[in-house]
């Protein structure tokens, strides 16, 4: 259709009315939100669905002296009908790459997923060198999860060490006396600093931290709340252990509930290397049933028993209150 002059004039006039217009810069506030917007996950819908059911490689060994190696947790996990194993981090033989590559091979060819890296750090340390030196250690363990093909990490709050004897804190239930001069007030805002730090590398690396119910600051419910809740970061969730609640444990595992991305389940056939729990999983899985959980659960098996035995009792014991 042809342009009138009249019509071409107005549309000039305009064009130059608004080159006239000042250029509003974005305020900073604007440039926050919009980066939080485009950069932030979309929130997790949740719907019908299932577990699967997993195994951590901590089963096969309890820190004896001779590791149990992960290859051969693989295979079992393998035959036994597991979706994943969970790997713990010092009962690896090697971090160069090719031994990293050697496992993630070996799980796939199994049709095995490697699902979380379990390591042992804390941040409970008045030294701030010292809580650096965990930052840093964990952070190098995003990066050997990122090279195994792991989308979670798992990670404890750290404790007072004022019990030297882990058989001793056992005995008293997990509890220990803070540090001299220090409160714990002052050991939870470590240990949020120190996850905070860690938050720009799980997001670049596609990470999820999973904080657990192990001991220290997060011995009940209400203290892995406070670090989980006062973080609240989509790249921090909680890794719920059906083990480490002494007292009260299906009301203390229901308070964690909302936020689980990652469950251990223990089991203890032959007797428990510390402790044995009668846990009800079918109580269990109506809890996360109830939040629509539909992660992985990881078997622990922490009994006496052999463990090529004890696994594949325990996977059925678990699948039959998951019903998977």
């Amino acid at each position: 259709m042809a342009l009138t002059r009249r019509a071409f004039v107005g549309a000039a006039g305009t064009a130059v009315a608004a080159a006239a217009l000042p250029i509003v810069p974005e305020t900073a506030h604007a440039q926050r939100t919009r980066a939080a917007t485009s950069s932030e996950p979309q929130p997790l819908v949740k719907g019908p669905g299932r577990v699967k059911i997993g195994v951590s490689s901590y089963s096969y060994w309890h820190f004896k002296p001779e590791p149990y190696p992960i290859e051969r947790v693989i295979d079992h996990a393998a035959s036994v009908g597991v979706e994943g194993v969970d790997v713990l981090h010092v009962q690896m033989t090697g971090e160069s790459n090719g031994y990293l590559q050697s496992l993630k091979k070996r799980a796939f060819v199994n049709g095995i997923d490697l699902i979380a890296l379990s390591i042992h750090q804390g941040f409970v340390f008045p030294d701030a060198a010292e809580r650096q030196k965990n930052i840093d250690h964990t952070i190098k363990c995003m990066e050997l999860a990122y090279a195994m093909g792991i989308p979670c990490l798992r990670l404890n709050t750290g404790r007072w060490n004022t019990t030297k004897s882990f058989d001793d804190l056992m005995k008293n239930k997990g509890i220990e006396p803070v540090l001299p001069g220090y409160t714990e007030d002052q050991g939870f805002a470590w240990c949020i600093e120190a996850i905070e730090k860690l938050l720009p590398t799980a997001e670049k690396l596609g990470v999820l931290l999973a904080l657990e119910n192990h001991w220290g600051l997060a011995r009940t419910a209400a203290g892995l709340l406070r670090i989980v809740n006062a973080v609240e970061s989509p790249w921090l969730g909680i890794l719920a252990d059906t083990g480490n609640f002494l007292e009260n444990q299906y009301e203390e595992f229901e308070k964690l509930a909302p936020k689980v991305v990652f469950v251990q389940a223990k089991t203890y056939e032959g007797g428990g290397e510390w402790y044995s729990l009668d846990i009800d999983y079918s109580r269990i899985a109506k809890i996360l049933a109830a939040q629509q959980y539909r992660g992985y659960v990881s078997l622990e098996f922490e009994g006496k028993a052999p463990a090529e035995q004890a696994v594949p009792k325990a996977v059925a014991q678990l699948r039959t209150a998951f019903k998977v």
